[in-house]
């Protein structure tokens, strides 16, 4: 175990498949979406350096599946980290067991109400659930010293390990298959979710009807909203392929550019 605990203090395979997300998938989907190449490198130029999160923050907050599997996993990382520097309690007492409970209850609790707010109720309910049931599993296996915590500066292994208790069988089987699960979800489920939301052919972010001036002549336009600058928006015009300026812009209902890839 002490191989897991080393992964765990490093947040496991979460953290390394987050990282490599958060830097291709964004590059991907405006690739897919404005075509590559020079368009690419004029839309980031276009959305300046500080906006090139939200391209990501687009694509999680219109999908539900891939925002729910995210809050997911990431909570589940988070908590690897913290249990594997003692932070689960052993212990019988009630203090002891009310931070147990604080501290796997409290982020699912947190995740789903922002996924509530975002897309429902059940998508909210369903990823407290999910979240609670992973982070239930880490507390089994650091409680039944499966798991060993670890003090950086060479202290005791930590108060995670309780030589008392023994938990249901039920619940021991179902702390081993979170192990499967979690890494089921990190590394097959949510990288499989963000590509395909990068090739789904919608933009992470508004497309408005504006009008557009190019010189001497004026016409109406569909952009992809990269900013906005005083009274108009900055964005890749989609007739022109070229980033504009437009003024007087109005919102429209669909979001897609082209086609998604797998229909292509």
């Amino acid at each position: 175990m002490a191989e897991e605990r080393r992964a765990d203090r490093k947040g496991g395979p979460g953290h390394t498949v987050l990282l490599a997300l958060a830097l291709a998938v964004p590059v991907a989907k405006v690739a897919y979406t404005v075509g590559g190449g020079d368009a690419v490198r004029d839309v980031f130029v276009g959305m300046e350096p500080a906006n090139w999160p939200d391209v990501l923050l687009g694509m999680v907050i219109t999908d539900p599946l891939l925002g729910s599997v995210l809050a997911v996993v990431v909570s589940r990382t988070v908590f690897a980290v913290f249990a594997a520097r003692g932070a689960v309690p052993a212990g019988r007492g009630r203090f002891a067991r009310l931070r147990r409970v604080g501290l796997t209850l409290l982020n699912p609790l947190a995740v789903g109400i922002v996924d509530a707010c975002l897309f429902g109720p059940w998508w909210g309910l369903g990823t407290a659930f999910a979240a609670y049931a992973l982070r239930e599993g880490v507390v089994v296996e650091y409680r039944t010293g499966r798991r060993r915590t670890h003090h950086p500066r060479g202290g005791s292994p930590g108060t995670s390990h309780d030589p008392d208790y023994r938990p249901p069988a039920w619940l021991g089987r179902a702390a081993a298959a979170e192990q499967g699960a979690a890494l089921l979800l990190t590394a097959v489920a949510l990288p499989l979710l963000f590509f395909a939301s990068a090739l789904d052919g919608q933009a992470w972010t508004s497309i408005v009807a504006c009008r557009v001036t190019d010189g001497t002549r004026t016409a109406d336009a569909r952009l992809i909203e990269l900013g906005r600058k005083g009274d108009g928006v900055v964005g890749w015009n989609l007739e022109a392929e070229e980033i504009s300026n437009g003024v007087g812009c109005t919102g429209t209902e669909s979001r897609f550019v082209r086609e998604p890839w797998w229909r292509t």
